[in-house]
């Protein structure tokens, strides 16, 4: 069984694995803040989870909730 595809079930072929595509790629991010309002005010305050494990694990400061 040998047969190649005709020139209409080739663009065919080529259309739905488009339109696949199209169909299931992810969506495009929208333009907005590049910073999330709970990032923009960690920056705002100073804070910094980095730190304030290292001095725990230093035993320098308790955890505060």
């Amino acid at each position: 069984m040998d047969r190649t595809a005709s020139a209409d079930e080739a663009t065919a072929i080529a259309a739905a694995i488009a339109r696949f595509e199209a169909d299931t790629a992810p969506a495009v991010a929208a333009e907005g803040e590049a910073v999330s309002p709970w990032q923009r005010a960690a920056l705002a305050e100073g804070v910094g989870a980095k730190g304030i494990v290292q001095r725990h694990l230093e035993g320098e400061t308790q955890w505060q909730s």
